[in-house]
């Protein structure tokens, strides 16, 4: 579980560490690999975005210094992280991960439970993108998950859709547990939005709305045949999301990067409905106290990120969904093999 890498405070699991010992050295069941691109969590790249006024010098600053100091990128203000891409140098003999050197891998654990070094001061990074290209060292313990590239898709691309795969997986799982429910997806022009969607109607719902903040993504997802009924409204804005959802559906599934979104998801769910909040800026206490405030009888569930299969879902779904590919490569840059 890597509780030899954690400096500080003693006696907590890794994601919970202020500090990470993020020393090169691997023991028998770790693996060492090579950094080539990070993928910074959407609500993390936001908030910094926003706190340092979309200056890239200033963004690129903040997030060396916060790996400097952390051994990790962990994100104190959102508690996010994001994944990493890149190449095995070592696996230790005794490590169950199945990972050799040479293995070009993606990590589906959070950077903010993965020892990091980078060494390069992100200069091939503008600034400007969740996907940051780094040169230095990551280590996997027994209990991570990482995923060998698929060989078929372009390396952005595939980093993009692993970082959220645990997304389509859970909305799979829960609209399948139910008998042709109504769904719908905030946020759902974005990369698990998107997916979430594909997922639902997959897994049998009745009817699938998504929901946008503006009128772009609403042209564009409107475009993509993703949902039955594409609305537009402010996430944040409980009334607006519930009058433009209309009458309440079965499950309710948040993607939104924003903070404040939990009422509205709430408002627009039925009785006995299900709400899966995915999103990292979700306040759990405002879920909770909001649902109780309003006599609201739904389940409420934390999008973990694990699944099992959840990597093979998500790229399944951006193999055979040619809609779910191109919202993903506008967001990714050239459809290439990169």
């Amino acid at each position: 579980m890597g509780l030899h890498r954690v400096l500080e405070p003693a006696g907590v699991l890794p994601q919970a560490a202020l500090r990470l010992d993020a020393d090169p050295a691997i023991r028998p069941d770790e693996v060492r690999i090579g950094v080539e691109r990070l993928n910074l969590d959407a609500a993390s790249y936001r908030q910094l975005h926003t706190a340092h006024g979309g200056d890239p010098d200033a963004i690129r600053a903040e997030v060396l210094r916060i790996i400097g100091e952390r051994g990790k990128m962990h994100n104190p203000v959102t508690g996010s992280g994001g994944m990493l891409v890149g190449v095995v140098e070592e696996a230790g003999p005794v490590s169950p991960l199945g990972l050799k050197p040479g293995d070009r891998v993606a990590t589906l654990v959070s950077l903010t439970l993965t020892p990091l070094a980078v060494t390069d001061g992100l200069a091939g990074w503008d600034g400007l993108s969740e996907q940051v290209p780094a040169r230095g060292h990551a280590i996997l313990f027994a209990r991570s998950i990482a995923a060998v590239l698929p060989a078929d898709l372009p390396v952005p691309l595939a980093l993009a859709v692993m970082d959220v795969c645990g997304a389509p997986a859970l909305t799979a799982r829960v609209v399948g547990s139910r008998d042709a429910p109504s769904v719908a997806v905030l946020g759902a022009a974005g990369k698990s939005g998107c997916l979430a969607l594909a997922a639902a109607r997959r897994a049998g719902a009745s009817r699938v709305v998504g929901l946008v903040p503006t009128a772009e993504e609403e042209d564009r997802l409107t475009a993509s045949g993703l949902a039955d009924a594409v609305v537009r409204a402010d996430a944040r804005d409980p009334v607006a999301v519930a009058a433009a959802i209309g009458e309440p559906v079965d499950v309710t599934v948040v993607c939104v990067d924003v903070p404040g979104c939990e009422h509205g998801a709430i408002l627009a769910t039925a009785p006995g409905g299900t709400v899966v909040f995915f999103s990292m800026a979700t306040s759990f206490p405002a879920a909770a106290l909001g649902a109780e405030g309003l006599a609201a009888d739904v389940t409420m569930l934390i999008g973990n990120g694990y699944v099992p299969g959840h990597a093979e879902t998500a790229l399944d779904l951006v193999r055979s969904e040619p809609a779910v590919r191109a919202l993903f490569t506008s967001r990714t840059g050239p459809d290439s093999a990169q």
